[in-house]
This record gives C-alpha cells, sequence and structure tokens, in this order.
C-alpha cells in the first residue's frame, strides 16, 4: 500500500461505513416499522466465516497480489481465499455445531458439491473485500501521486543551477564574450521546457531529448572544456511519449556530483525500439560536495517511474571502482 496522507483513522473510518451499510442492508427488513431480519445459527455461522474470509483477502492476498500485479497472481489469489471460506464454514457448520448443538448444515455432503454450493456464497466477501481494498488503494494512489507531483513541481530544475548560469551569463555580457548571445538562448530553451512542457502529463521523446541537449550545452559554457559529455542517440521514433522529466534527471546528477572533464567524459546512450526506452548513464564519481537542494533527485524519479510505469520498468544503481552507472529501461505498452 502506497502511503499517503490518508491515515489509518480514515481508513478505519471508510471499514465502518461500509460494514454499518453492509449490516443495514442485511438485518433491516423494514426501518420504518423497525422489523429486523434474526440470524438463525448458521447464519451466524456464515457471517463468521464471511468476516474472517474478507478480512484475510483483505490483508493477505490483495497485498500479495498487488506486490507484483499479474492476472494469475489474482486468479490464484481467489482460489486461495475460496478454498479458507470453504474450510473455515466446514470446520464451522459440520464440526463446531455439530459438537456444541449436535446440529450440522450439511447432511453428508459429496466433496464435489460441497465445493460447489460454496463457490456462490464465498463470491459476496472476496468481491466486497477486492472492491474496499481497491477503493482504498486508489486513494492512496492519488493522494500518493498528488504529493509527488507537487514536489516534482517545486523542485523541477536546481535553482542553484539557474543562478550559476545567470552569473556566468553576466560575465560572458560585461565581457563582451561572443557566448553569450548562445548561452542566454539555451538558457531560454531550459527554462521554455521547465515552464511549458514540465506541465503536460506526456511529451514526445524528442522535446526531453531537446532539453537534455540545451541543458548539456548549458554546462558547456561552464567548462573551460567542451567534449566532456558523450551524447549518443540511438532511435528511430522520437515521438514516443513519455512524462517530463523522466530521463533528465539521471543526467542532472552526473553533471551535479560526477566528474565531468574531456579525459573522464559522461557517457550517456538513449535507444529505443518497439518494446522498450533504454537509458544508460555513466560518470566518475567527483569530490565535490553534493548539493542536498538541487534538482528533482533520484529519490522522486523513483517514485515517478512508480506512478507512471508500475511493474513496467528497471531502474538500476551501481557505484563500482569509481563509477557511478544508472541504467533505466521502461517497458512500451
Amino acid at each position: 500500500m502506497h502511503n499517503s496522507t490518508l491515515s489509518k483513522r480514515s481508513e478505519r473510518l471508510i471499514h465502518l461505513l461500509f460494514w454499518v451499510f453492509t449490516a443495514y442492508f442485511a438485518f433491516v427488513m423494514n426501518p420504518f416499522e423497525f422489523r429486523f431480519f434474526i440470524p438463525n445459527l448458521f447464519y451466524l455461522t456464515y457471517l463468521i466465516a464471511f468476516v474472517a474470509t474478507f478480512y484475510f483477502h483483505y490483508l493477505v492476498v490483495m497485498k500479495w497480489v498487488f506486490k507484483a500485479f499479474q492476472w494469475k497472481r489474482l486468479l490464484l489469489g481467489m482460489v486461495i481465499s475460496y478454498l479458507v471460506f470453504t474450510a473455515l464454514r466446514w470446520f464451522e457448520e459440520q464440526f463446531v455445531t455439530g459438537i456444541l448443538f449436535d446440529k450440522v448444515n450439511y447432511i453428508n455432503p459429496s466433496f464435489i458439491s460441497y465445493l460447489v454450493d460454496n463457490l456462490l456464497y464465498s463470491s459476496k466477501p472476496i468481491i466486497f473485500s477486492s472492491f474496499l481494498w481497491y477503493v482504498i488503494y486508489f486513494i492512496h494512489l492519488l493522494e500518493e501521486k498528488k504529493n509527488t507531483e507537487i514536489k516534482f513541481l517545486k523542485a523541477q530544475i536546481n535553482p542553484h543551477f539557474v543562478f550559476n548560469t545567470l552569473n556566468n551569463i553576466y560575465s560572458m555580457v560585461y565581457f563582451q564574450s561572443e557566448k553569450s548571445l548562445p548561452a542566454i538562448a539555451k538558457l531560454s530553451e531550459v527554462m521554455r521546457f521547465t515552464t511549458y512542457y514540465s506541465q503536460r502529463e506526456r511529451i514526445n521523446l524528442t522535446e526531453e531529448i531537446n532539453y537534455i541537449k540545451a541543458y548539456i550545452e548549458l554546462e558547456q559554457f561552464r567548462h573551460t572544456e567542451s567534449d566532456f559529455v558523450n551524447l549518443n542517440i540511438k532511435t528511430d521514433d522520437e515521438n514516443i511519449e513519455i512524462p517530463p522529466y523522466i530521463l533528465s534527471p539521471l543526467i542532472e546528477n552526473a553533471l551535479k556530483h560526477g566528474l565531468a572533464s574531456n579525459e573522464h567524459p559522461i557517457f550517456v546512450e538513449i535507444s529505443t525500439d518497439s518494446k522498450k526506452i533504454s537509458f544508460f548513464v555513466r560518470n566518475e564519481i567527483g569530490r565535490q560536495k553534493k548539493d542536498k537542494l538541487g534538482g528533482i533527485g533520484l529519490d522522486n524519479l523513483k517514485k515517478r517511474l512508480e506512478l507512471y510505469y508500475p511493474n513496467a520498468h528497471q531502474l538500476s544503481l551501481t557505484n563500482e571502482n569509481n563509477q557511478f552507472t544508472a541504467l533505466l529501461q521502461i517497458d512500451l505498452k
């Protein structure tokens, strides 16, 4: 279950309201005449099995299913809950009530007929439990997405990067450098992406690539060396749609914390095929102090990947031999 602002108290309140409505439709026959259904022994045992199966399916099965969702896991989970319900009901109505009250609900039932009959009775707690779990899960998911996107919008671009770039442009203009106008143009391109494209739910891959190129070129204005980034693009379809800032944080992280020089260039490769997008970044690890305030950060990137590509992406980050490598693969549907 995703963490969100939906508190445990609120979640318990949703459960309470659910059971109030369930009890109303189960026991209230006529609210105006105060007529209520009086349950018999085996209706009570059914209710016990109903509630027990409901929360077994809710707390165990659904959590397991959505840990790595697959339809076969969902089907297997429902079968397990059905067997739990059937076994629990047999234990109550064919064993416990027989000992305590000398009564059984089924008289010498065949194994197959008992399974078939309880297939109908077990469907209600399983379906209701699945529905309530998914409603609460969906509320968590929406709030998690909202909170993550708010953090994302608050920190789309490192403010220190902007300040440093403006200082560099100021120096270029002051000394009448021929690089000053191209630097202003590139900064304008970066800010345009930040202002307009980042507000969209999806953008073309080519737009993210253009932002990455502009970001790299701006960094080049700050360095005496010009070939400290080796950018390779291998894609025939740059119109693939992706969420904005889903690739660029890895570039920003490498430029910010890596050791970038002609001798130790940052290697970047973007490739696509009909099934996936692959994004690879490798850089030497710099010794400079890390800025905790900058960028949207790798943690925020991981959350956004979970939101946009659940079970459809792989992000591998390694730190070995003074090299940091990041490999992001996104499965295309």
